[in-house]
């Protein structure tokens, strides 16, 4: 009988247990890393060699940065300012260089005194702050830094090994601090589970989990990094798959009614209607859908589609399928002006199809109802009615679907509309409100390249709709350099006026509303003069409100112009897209409010004011509003950074394709990926640290072969206690409910 108790694993110790209380709290809220194993796998970012230094040219504006360089130059200056009137203020200025570039360093006030003694001309250090930009020239001001001398047996013993590491740090806790935490639990990685199956890893010529930890941290040569990241890959992918197989193993042993459509029913008399064809791509994909709904496990299927691509009528076909089967179906969407839009639409292709035990109505109908939070007492306590009692087949509907008091009579399928604005818990409150698992039908606009999809939503099967209906027209699109070339810009409302004129409508989006609750940006204290780009970066992002005012008396007066913004109340909000759609307003002026699913074919031309303060996907989503008729679309992106400006490189590959995945490769490729399985997006504490999904495409698709081999051999993985272990990690518990709710 052991009467010692067991000790905790060495890689779950607290870290405040090793650390010391201090640093581990701000490693725990600033960085989150809990225990010894967190932070083994908080990985360098990368690396510089003792001969070599950082790329001053290269720093990026705004972000927290460590830079090796030696002191150029260091000059004390004093001034006059409201504390020091008598010209006793001081300022140090520092120049550092590493070859290819400058940067300077000021310190103020009393701080300028250890390092006017420890910045000598010639010493190298390792400089840790933020990025700004003061008289058109990059600083950092009051930057952390460590001297790098060779004869301090500290820093020789710290730094040991040809290659610095430089970590992912913030501005409580320098990379060369955590550099310090690591080299004290870096014994313990000796004791690393290993979550690789050893046929796995011998068969791919993988070096063991510790060796990894240790070669990433303390690398002697590339090679050693080269190994440990290409083994260290392995195991993001491979237990993040496995993760997945798992879950996709469990849904394909629930229980789910097949919904087979009637013949002779609603499908088939809503096609006869329709007056156009399907396309090759909507009749494959709705194939897809209908072989999946008519077997005894649900779907789970993700319907990807181009803006414009036709995934509502795929959808739709899908819902009406298993209102022929006797179920319901429910659409729920992101927003109320979204919902009400997609009930006009549904109406509207449905016609007598939609008005079910009501004069006139067909005798196949079946009714549609709206349910959202702003709706009216009597029309709410209607709509519930018809839905618990099965009247209504189909139901759409914001989160108000969800609420307790929502009962269905026989719910068959779930549509998401853009899940990616939908909580997990959202989705997962309405598939619980079948009697048995409902099938679920996931949509979104936002083109996902094959690994994403695959890592991203691997518990689901893609439909992808990469087919244009006939009658689309093409949008063109350009960058409209306003700082530069202020005349671009009146040239641009010149444009929407001949839009107008030739009795079209135009979009104006701008990324803020403007009132006080949501000013941003300090709109450039201290007075002093600013470059282009820190001019253009600094002040707050254009407002909807601000802009709608100055188009309106200036270079657009005498059109209709109107404000559309999420703060405004759902009724309003309909009222002014009900006059847009209508033709009664030539300009709306709106928030990314209009992003997702708003259907005005005749709007044709887009302004995207400071469109350099969106993301490239959020760009291709907004540009795909417009061109939805017959005529051709024009979408103009105003920005006011500098031609070389990587925000403007961005622009230019906005402006110049239309393909949806390959701007969605140039995102991720600039944005990471942010925590594939949770919600967090902040990249802090990101489940994938080496794994990039658009690089690493073959170790994904690799691995998740591996992992269904894996699961189907051994679902409990009874034989792989590492890779429990690993799982475990991973799916802590709000992954694991993630995942559940997939």
């Amino acid at each position: 009988m052991d009467l010692v108790p067991a000790l905790k694993e060495p890689l779950e110790r607290p870290l405040k247990s090793v650390l010391g209380p201090a640093t581990a709290k701000v490693m725990a809220e600033h960085l989150g890393l809990h225990t010894v194993g967190d932070l083994l796998h908080h990985y360098p970012r990368r690396y510089e060699e003792r001969g070599q230094l950082t790329h001053l040219a290269d720093l990026p504006m705004d972000e927290h940065v460590t830079v090796v360089a030696q002191v150029a130059d260091a000059r004390l200056h004093s001034f006059a300012s409201a504390k020091a009137p008598r010209g006793k203020g001081q300022r140090l200025e520092v120049t550092i260089t590493d070859g290819s570039g400058r940067l300077q360093l000021v310190f103020f006030g009393s701080g300028v005194h250890k390092p006017h003694k420890d910045l000598l001309p010639g010493t190298r250090a390792m400089f840790s702050g933020k990025v700004s930009v003061f008289n058109r020239r990059l600083q950092l001001a009051h930057p952390a830094y460590e001297l790098l001398r060779a004869d301090a047996e500290e820093s020789v013993e710290s730094w040991a090994g040809a290659l610095i590491p430089l970590y992912p740090a913030t501005a409580k806790l320098e990379s060369w601090k955590i550099a310090k935490a690591v080299q004290t639990v870096l014994p313990d990685a000796r004791d690393a589970v290993d979550p690789l199956p050893d046929s796995l890893r011998e068969g791919r010529g993988l070096v063991s989990l510790p060796e990894a930890l240790l070669k990433i941290h303390r690398p002697h040569t590339k090679a050693d990094i080269a190994d440990a990241r290409a083994r260290l890959k392995w195991d993001e992918a491979f237990v993040l798959q496995v993760a997945l197989a798992r879950r996709r193993h469990a849904d394909a042993l629930l229980p789910a009614v097949p919904r087979r459509p009637a013949v002779d029913g609603l499908l088939t008399a809503f096609d006869a209607r329709l007056p156009f064809t399907l396309t090759e791509g909507q009749q494959k994909v709705s194939k897809e859908i209908f072989d999946d709904l008519a077997l005894d496990h649900p779907m789970h299927r993700l319907l990807q589609g181009e803006v414009g691509s036709g995934k509502t009528l795929v959808a739709l076909r899908a819902m009406l399928a298993v209102v022929d089967a006797g179920g319901q179906a429910a659409l729920l969407a992101p927003t109320e002006v979204l919902a009400q839009q997609h009930h006009r639409s549904v109406v509207e292709m449905m016609g007598d199809l939609a008005e079910g035990g009501m004069l006139g109505g067909s005798d196949r109908a079946t009714k549609v109802v709206l349910l959202t939070g702003s709706m009216g007492t009597a029309a709410r306590r209607q709509a519930l009615l018809d839905l618990v009692t099965g009247e209504a087949g189909i139901v759409i509907g914001t989160h108000a679907l969800i609420e307790d008091k929502v009962q269905f009579h026989d719910l068959g399928l779930v549509v998401v509309d853009e899940q990616h604005r939908f909580g997990v818990e959202q989705r997962d409150a309405l598939r619980g409100k079948g009697r048995q698992p409902p099938h679920l039908l996931v949509m979104t606009a936002t083109p996902i390249p094959r690994t994403v999809a695959m890592t991203v939503f691997g518990d689901l099967e893609t439909s992808v709709l990469d087919q244009l209906p006939a009658g689309r027209s093409p949008i063109a699109s350009h960058v409209v350099p306003a700082a530069d070339k202020p005349h671009f810009l009146a040239r641009a409302w010149e444009r929407v006026r001949e839009e107008v004129a030739g009795g079209h409508q135009a979009y104006v989006v701008c990324p803020r509303i403007g009132d006080d609750a949501d000013e941003a940006g300090d709109g450039g204290k201290g007075g002093r003069k600013k470059s282009a780009e820190d001019e253009a970066e600094k002040r707050p992002p254009l407002a909807v409100l601000e802009v709608a005012e100055q188009l309106a008396k200036g270079p657009l007066s005498g059109l209709g112009v109107e404000v559309l913004h999420g703060r405004m109340h759902p009724d309003d909000k309909d009222a002014v897209m009900r006059r847009f759609a209508a033709g009664d307003t030539d300009v709306l002026v709106a928030t990314t409010v209009i992003e997702v699913g708003v259907n005005v074919p005749n709007a044709t031309a887009m302004v995207i004011m400071d469109a350099d303060r969106f993301g490239v996907s959020q760009l291709h989503q907004l540009r795909g509003r417009v061109g939805r008729g017959s005529a051709p679309g024009l979408c103009l992106l105003v920005s006011e950074m500098p031609e070389a400006s990587a925000a403007r490189q961005r622009l230019n590959a906005v402006a110049t394709t239309l393909d949806g995945f390959e701007l969605s490769r140039i995102d991720l490729e600039q944005r990471r990926e942010g925590d594939v399985l949770g919600q967090a997006q902040s990249g802090a504490r990101t489940s994938l640290r080496v794994l990039a999904v658009i690089e690493d495409e073959e170790v994904i698709a690799e691995a998740r072969q591996e992992a269904v081999a894996v699961v189907t051999a051994d679902p409990e993985l009874s034989a792989y206690p590492g890779l429990r272990t690993a799982l475990d990690a991973l799916l802590d518990e709000e992954r694991e409910q993630y995942l559940e709710k997939g």
